[in-house]
């Protein structure tokens, strides 16, 4: 039976990322026929995934500074610390999210941009303009690969820093006393440099996908 249902697991995947893939291909043709064509979405989109990147980089921010409020307590309502670390933690999710959902839609529409440049170099019948086509099809295609690589590397970097805020954070809910907060001193440098990490790899990605953009906005082929 397991088999059977690891089966029907397995067409039920196949069947969503073919509808899912379907509407995307509806959706480029739609906006093609308005005018918006698979390099503008594709621009939109690194805009987008850049801003939620810049958004990440302040929530962490703010994250580590609240961070650095619990390990200096000093008298207070400790559960109202609590409470605001778990808020940053919960944001600094709903960020990661955001951001992962805007990485992918920039590959989704950039493989679409690629196919079919790619499927159009076949319709030239001048051979020198389909090489210069063709040249700047692997330009475009490199530099993209570069920024792809940025914005993946910064998903990559998340995980270490939000698995530690979901440490600190579980431990407070169970540990709220003076005693706890002081074995969280030692971990203050730590979150401080890997938060420092994620922020500069969110910087090259932001860097990367600007001169991305910059180059697609000058390059009209």
């Amino acid at each position: 039976m397991s088999g059977l249902y690891g089966h029907r697991a397995k067409i039920m995947l196949i069947a969503t990322v073919f509808i899912l893939s379907a509407c995307e291909s509806t959706y480029y043709d739609t906006m093609e026929k308005v005018g918006i064509h698979k390099r503008e979405i594709l621009i939109d989109r690194i805009e987008a995934a850049q801003e939620s990147q810049e958004t990440g980089q302040q929530q962490f921010e703010n994250a580590l500074q609240q961070f650095r409020y619990v390990v200096n307590f000093d008298g207070g309502e400790l559960e109202t610390l609590y409470n605001k670390l778990n808020d940053e933690y919960k944001a600094s999710i709903n960020a990661t999210e955001t951001i992962h959902d805007r990485i992918d839609s920039v590959e989704s529409v950039a493989e679409a941009l690629f196919d079919e440049w790619t499927t159009e170099l076949t319709l030239y019948t001048n051979a020198n303009l389909r090489r210069d086509s063709a040249r700047q099809l692997t330009d475009t295609r490199r530099r993209y690969e570069r920024l792809m690589a940025a914005m993946r590397r910064t998903e990559q970097t998340i995980k270490p820093v939000l698995a530690s805020l979901q440490d600190h954070v579980l431990y407070l809910k169970h540990n709220l006393n003076s005693r706890a907060i002081a074995s969280l001193k030692g971990e203050l440098a730590t979150v401080d440099a890997d938060v420092g990490t994620l922020i500069n790899a969110m910087q090259k990605a932001i860097d990367e996908s600007r001169a991305f953009v910059k180059d697609l906005r000058g390059n009209d082929a």
